[in-house]
């Protein structure tokens, strides 16, 4: 274990015996940090929060932060983070607002520089938020999405896994996964096509997307018009168990 004598470790927490704590860097009482986990200079880690393993919490983060949220009363919510994720500069993650809940973030996720997680939000993994993108309370971000640059989320919306936010968005309904939306007020304008190349999606689950887009985005269907014509569709079974499964939880609407 490397603690800069300049840290400030509160009693009560709980450290691996292999973490780098770095200069000025603040850790509370009821943390609990996991093997391999780099603390820079001057970030502070707070609340009842648990971290996995080999996380990295650069420079003026502040991880475990209070809930904004003004229907807190009191007591010690959680902030659950997994493992092998880099929160950047000014990154700020706050726990929930309920004792008996935690805001969830999973592992190999990317927090770039002023990012910002709020209460009661579930990351999922492999997930990359643009410097100054934001999550209200209660939001849903799915594996593999990419929320753009200076882009805001709204409370209790969902975004599916490997969608795509552009830059400057504003995300007032669900987005479904594999989509890429964007614009104030966020417009879904066709499929994440670069990020379904990346993770090894083939050709014929790409076509299917393009069908899937189609759909629900340019015949004029609303929702149960197109979820009977996707019945009808021979689209790739793990496609369509994403879309039915993300609709089926949908509560504001598909953007």
């Amino acid at each position: 274990m490397a603690i800069h004598p300049t840290a400030i470790i509160k009693p009560g927490a709980e450290l691996a015996d292999d973490i780098v704590i770095d200069e000025y860097a603040y850790v509370g009482t009821m943390v609990k940090i996991g093997r391999g986990c780099v603390i820079k200079h001057h970030a502070t880690v707070d609340g009842r929060t648990t971290i996995g393993e080999n996380n990295i919490i650069h420079p003026y983060a502040y991880i475990g932060g209070l809930t904004h949220d003004l229907k807190y009363k009191g007591g010690e919510p959680g902030l659950r983070i997994g493992s092998r994720n880099v929160f950047r500069e000014f990154c700020t993650i706050h726990v929930s607002t309920q004792v008996d809940a935690s805001t969830i973030i999973g592992s190999d996720n990317s927090f770039l520089a002023y990012s910002h997680v709020a209460h009661d939000c579930l990351v999922g993994d492999c997930v990359i938020m643009s410097a100054q993108a934001a999550l209200a309370g209660h939001v849903e971000i799915g594996d593999y999405a990419n929320i753009g640059w200076s882009s805001g989320v709204h409370q209790f919306c969902k975004v599916g896994k490997y969608a795509m936010i552009g830059a400057c968005s504003k995300i007032i309904q669900d987005v479904l996964p594999f989509m890429l939306a964007d614009g104030n007020p966020a417009k879904v304008r066709y499929i994440n096509v670069v990020n379904m190349q990346r993770n090894g999606f083939s050709k014929v689950q790409i076509s299917n997307a393009k069908r899937i887009f189609k759909i629900f985005y340019t015949q004029g269907l609303n929702r149960q018009q197109a979820l009977h014509a996707l019945a009808k569709e021979e689209i790739d079974p793990s496609l369509r168990k994403a879309m039915l499964s993300f609709i089926s939880t949908s509560t504001r609407g598909l953007a």
